[in-house]
């Protein structure tokens, strides 16, 4: 069996980590891989050491390249680019294909996407919040739900020792995630910052990653003394590793892999209650979740587990128990079960 990924995002966020972790399993298991990508991906890189793996760096327009994916046997599109690419390979070649829906965002109801839901093999959402939306549009579509897995990336310990270093006697206020704001909603941290600036000044937030609100998330922050923006790093655990609490205040969130690293590395963590967040946090147990948009109330959830060391112990270590459940193998497995039935299927 020879599968064709294809994902054709411009960086690397979740989906793309998600996407990379997927085919290393896969690697493992003996299978014939291929990758196709733009031109210029961040996911080259990252993949290029892989075993019986190809990469196919393509331009727009995409179409133009189907000729790629001909002599394979199934397709997996990992993003919506990627699925109108294997739709279009589905119709010329007959090839059957699967994709993975990683956001919760409103589908457009029109034939096309009605057509390329409703004609996957199976369509893989990661949430619960995920699966409704894409009913919505494609009520009869084949779909399952996998989530996505945690990153077993090793830490550099010296590097987490400058990092805390760099902040002595500050409890860490964590937040890992593109800054993009009506996704993520940063600009509900700086807000909370500001709330706790002049009475708690031991509390520090960290906001790390980059993106298109950068400058504006920024200019939001000036004067605040209790924030810094880190950017873009190359292994963001080694930062999780050094937080006391990770927050993560987003407007909507497919599945919110990131937080699966966290409940590895024992961080409590404070998260909306929105999209496939309830899935991975239960309220009380495993996290706290709050309603989003709501600066005053993260601020006042902060506070609360600044000052109750034990709450938070107890939160982490029963979502480090938790999240054995979201490896990258178990998440592989599921998907190789899927990709084995839809083979079969073609021969019975």
């Amino acid at each position: 069996m020879q599968i064709t990924h294809v994902n054709f995002a411009k960086g690397f966020r979740g989906g793309e980590r998600q996407t990379q972790l997927l085919i290393e399993e896969l690697a493992q298991h003996g299978y014939q891989q291929k990758l196709l990508v733009r031109k210029g991906s961040k996911l080259i890189a990252r993949c290029e050491q892989i075993k019986d793996l190809t990469i196919v760096a393509i331009n727009k327009p995409y179409v133009l390249s189907l000729k790629h994916v001909k002599e394979s046997t199934l397709l997996h599109a990992h993003e919506t680019k990627a699925l109108q690419f294997v739709y279009a390979a589905h119709l010329l070649y007959r090839l059957p294909y699967v994709v993975t829906r990683r956001v919760d965002n409103t589908i457009k109801n029109n034939w096309l996407n009605q057509h390329m839901y409703t004609s996957a093999a199976v369509t893989v959402a990661l949430s619960r919040a995920i699966k409704e939306e894409i009913l919505k549009v494609a009520p009869q579509a084949n779909i399952t739900i996998i989530p996505s897995a945690f990153t077993d990336t090793p830490l550099d310990l010296e590097t987490s020792k400058h990092i805390k270093a760099r902040f002595t006697k500050k409890f860490l206020v964590g937040h890992v995630g593109a800054l993009d704001d009506r996704h993520k909603g940063q600009s509900f941290i700086i807000e909370a910052a500001r709330l706790l600036e002049k009475s708690h000044p031991d509390i520090h937030f960290i906001l790390v990653g980059g993106g298109r609100d950068e400058v504006m998330l920024k200019q939001q922050a000036e004067g605040l003394s209790n924030i810094t923006f880190e950017g873009f790093v190359n292994n963001v655990n080694d930062y999780i590793n050094t937080f006391d609490l990770f927050i993560f205040p987003s407007r909507n969130e497919g599945l919110g892999s990131i937080l699966f690293d966290v409940m590895r590395l024992n961080v409590p963590i404070i998260a909306s209650n929105v999209g496939g967040i309830p899935d991975i946090i239960t309220d009380g147990e495993t996290g706290v979740l709050i309603p989003p948009l709501q600066a005053s109330l993260l601020a006042e959830k902060v506070l609360a587990l600044h000052q109750d060391t034990s709450l938070c112990q107890i939160l982490a270590q029963n979502a480090s128990h938790e999240v054995i459940n979201y490896s990258a193998p178990k998440m592989a497995s599921r998907y190789e079960a899927l990709y084995q039935t839809i083979n079969g299927s073609l021969f019975s």
